[in-house]
């Protein structure tokens, strides 16, 4: 069961962002909850990250909640995937204020359903006509909701976690964790504390200038992390983006591990001992189906966006199918047996797990994994769709798979021609197990759209 990516306005793959003050503004904020409580009523968690916007527009969002009569519990800071935690066992639905990855000058929202999961796109793009037309359903005085603060409820999620791994499993092995003064600085160290690990930490303070790094996890913005992993002797550094709904990774000898391959090797931890569907975008790696294949399970592609794994993984299980694991190649991964979204905290946990269960160097294992060559580049155009039409045609004689952009298929090589949800420029992805042939069809690609 594949889910069809639908157009939306002003949602994105993950919520509406945008510039502070410019195109992310308190009354947009108040729309979006007067037009979520409109069409979920009942109890609402509401949480954020860290950045200086978020009190601001967290205040909207949940004026416009408790306006259309909707209870608000304000969970604070936390995770993204610790609130859709609380949602998916406590409340009927939940906003996160957060730009994730994005600059220090954007914030957003992420409307997250009942279940845990965000919210789809045909209930999307409902939500948007409620904010465009400003059809909201407004309580008398007697009827507007109540709000309550409940910080503490981020322990719950953090015990989940602990709970899913034997005591001790981190015992005598020292990582170096950075939030980036992002929301995990309330929660990866103490999972990682309670795993057994001696856990150290850089960029831990809540501040959502984000004076370390970018909220963006980079080779250039992990030096500091690189740096205290050498001198440390530590088995491995994680850091983690704005949210936390991913985390990446610095092994052993100080080296950045590509998230294609932090997705294969957590693979294959999970699918030594669970078969079934692995869940992935169509702008994953061929690594993933390598592993897959190695340990008898099977890929399901789908569009781009965690909301489209997540969908798709609940489906394949409603239909009886099994499912293993599931997630995207920028970190974002998703364990079936916890909940239905990314989850950077479980992911480093589920990294200690590993290396204790091997006794190897993260290095090793990553030297490991089967070698792909991947090229990625961006391409600003004026008109991308237009792009796309023509592209499908220049390539019709290879194997296209046309389920989010134009996914090129030429024997062991192929290619991802996306548009960007947020700018007018396409995404070029271009993958082999051979260096010339990644190269020569991406010099085919850039030479096509150049013309």
């Amino acid at each position: 069961m594949t889910q069809i990516k639908m157009e939306k306005r002003l949602f994105g793959t993950n919520g509406v962002r945008g510039v502070v003050g410019k195109d992310m503004t308190p009354a947009l904020a108040l729309s979006i909850g007067m037009a979520l409580g409109s069409m979920r009523k009942g109890k609402i968690a509401v949480g954020m990250d860290t950045r200086t916007s978020g009190p601001a527009l967290a205040g909207a969002v949940k004026a416009g909640l408790l306006a259309t009569g909707c209870d608000v519990v304000d969970c604070g800071i936390l995770p993204t995937p610790a609130l859709q935690y609380l949602v998916k066992h406590h409340f009927d639905g939940g906003a996160v204020i957060t730009a994730s990855h994005n600059p220090p000058e954007y914030n957003g929202v992420k409307i997250i359903e009942a279940d845990g999961t965000e919210m789809g796109d045909a209930e999307t793009i409902a939500l948007e006509e409620r904010i465009f037309s400003q059809k909201f359903d407004a309580a008398d005085w007697q009827g507007v909701g109540r709000e309550v603060a409940a910080p503490a409820m981020v322990d719950e999620y953090v015990d989940s976690i602990v709970a899913a791994f034997p005591p001790g499993t981190g015992n005598g092995m020292t990582v170096i964790v950075d939030p980036g003064c992002g929301a995990a600085a309330m929660t990866t160290p103490r999972i990682l504390t309670r795993l057994g690990c001696r856990v150290m930490s850089i960029n831990a303070q809540i501040d959502g200038t984000f004076p370390g790094r970018l909220p963006e996890p980079s080779v250039e913005g992990l030096k500091g992390l690189t740096g205290l992993v050498l001198s440390s002797g530590a088995a491995f550094g994680v850091a983690h983006d704005g949210d936390a709904d991913r985390a990446v990774f610095i092994d052993d000898k100080g080296r950045y591990i590509e998230e294609n391959q932090e997705f294969g090797l957590i693979e294959q931890y999970v699918c030594s001992s669970r078969k079934g569907a692995v869940v992935t975008p169509v702008s994953s790696s061929r690594l993933i189906e390598a592993i897959a294949e190695k340990y008898g399970c099977h890929v399901v592609y789908t569009p781009v966006g965690s909301i489209y794994v997540a969908r798709t993984m609940i489906g394949l299980l409603e239909k009886g199918e099994a499912v293993s694991f599931g997630g995207e190649g920028n970190g974002g991964l998703i364990y079936p047996d916890h909940q239905f979204c990314r989850d950077g905290g479980m992911t480093a946990a589920m990294m200690v797990a590993i290396l204790s269960r091997t006794g190897e160097p993260l290095s090793t294992l990553v030297d490991r994994l089967p070698a792909f060559h991947m090229i990625k580049d961006k391409v600003g155009v004026a008109d991308p769709a237009a792009l796309l039409v023509q592209m499908k045609q220049a390539f019709s004689s290879d194997r296209l798979d046309l389920t989010d952009g134009v996914r090129i298929n030429r024997g062991g090589t192929w290619a991802l021609i996306r548009p960007s949800g947020t700018e007018p420029l396409v995404r070029v992805m271009v993958e082999s197990e051979r260096k010339e042939d990644a190269d020569a069809l991406y010099q085919d690609i850039m030479r096509r759209i150049k013309s």
